[in-house]
C-alpha cells in the first residue's frame, strides 16, 4: 500500500484529533532544548542565506511555525488536515496557513529559503522519501536549507488510538543514514545532524537532519 493511498486515512485521523493534539502538545517544544537548538540553527542559516520565506510542511496546529516567526524567520504553514489548519489559523491569526500536500506544493520553483519537515514524514514509507525530498528541493532557492525531524530507528507500527480519538495511522521509524541518502538523491547535501535520547513520552531516539541545496 503506497503513502498516496493512505492520504485519506491520515487526513481523517488528524482532522479527528486536531483540537486535542494542539492542547496536549502545548509546551512540548519549550521543554526540549536540543529541538529548539536545531530550529534556532536552521533559522540562523536561512537568515544568513538571504532571509527568504520558510515553509513549515505538515505544520499541524502551527506551534513550530509560530516559533520560527518568533525567532525572526518569515514562516508559513502547510498541512494536509483542514481541521489542523483551522486550529492554526485561530491560534496564530497573524500567520499564514494553507491546506495542501507536501508531495505537490502550491509553491513556485526556487523561491523558498527553507523547508521544515517537523515529523511530517512520520507516515511515509522510507522508500517514498525521495519523492517528498525532490519536492523540497524544487521549491528551495539555491543555497536554501531543509530541516527534517523524525524518529530514528527501523520498522513500522500502526496506531488505532491517539490523542483521545480513534485513528488509522502507520508510523515509521527511519535510520538517519537513509534519510541523508534520500536527501542527497534529491540534491540536498547534509550539513548537520543530531540524534538525541527519547523523552518520557517518546518511543525511541529522535533525529534532526539539516541539509542544503547547492548554489
Amino acid at each position: 500500500m503506497t503513502e498516496t493511498s493512505r492520504l485519506p486515512a491520515v487526513r481523517a485521523s488528524y482532522d479527528a484529533v486536531a483540537a486535542d493534539y494542539a492542547r496536549l502538545l502545548r509546551g512540548v517544544l519549550e521543554a526540549a532544548p536540543l529541538d529548539r537548538a536545531m530550529l534556532d540553527s536552521f533559522g540562523e542559516y536561512v537568515r544568513g542565506a538571504g532571509g527568504r520565506a520558510v515553509a513549515d510542511l505538515g505544520c499541524g496546529p502551527g506551534r513550530v511555525t509560530a516559533y520560527l516567526d518568533a525567532i525572526g524567520v518569515r514562516a508559513f504553514g502547510v498541512d494536509l488536515s483542514p481541521a489542523m489548519v483551522a486550529v492554526a489559523r485561530r491560534s496564530y491569526p497573524g500567520l499564514r496557513f494553507e491546506v495542501g500536500s507536501m508531495r505537490a506544493l502550491d509553491v513556485a520553483d526556487g523561491v523558498l529559503g527553507g523547508v521544515l519537515s517537523w515529523y511530517s514524514t512520520a507516515h511515509t514509507p522510507p522508500a517514498e522519501l525521495p519523492f517528498f525530498f525532490t519536492e523540497f528541493a524544487r521549491v528551495l532557492a539555491p543555497g536554501g536549507y531543509a530541516l527534517v525531524a523524525f524518529e530514528a530507528g527501523e520498522g513500522m507500527r500502526t496506531l488505532d488510538h491517539a490523542y483521545g480519538h480513534p485513528v488509522d495511522l502507520d508510523v515509521y521509524r527511519t535510520p538517519p543514514d537513509l534519510v541523508a541518502r534520500s536527501l542527497a538523491e534529491a540534491g540536498l547535501t547534509e550539513t548537520a545532524r543530531l540524534v538525541r535520547a527519547p523523552g518520557p513520552a517518546e518511543g525511541g531516539p529522535q533525529a534532526f537532519l539539516l541539509a542544503r541545496k547547492a548554489d
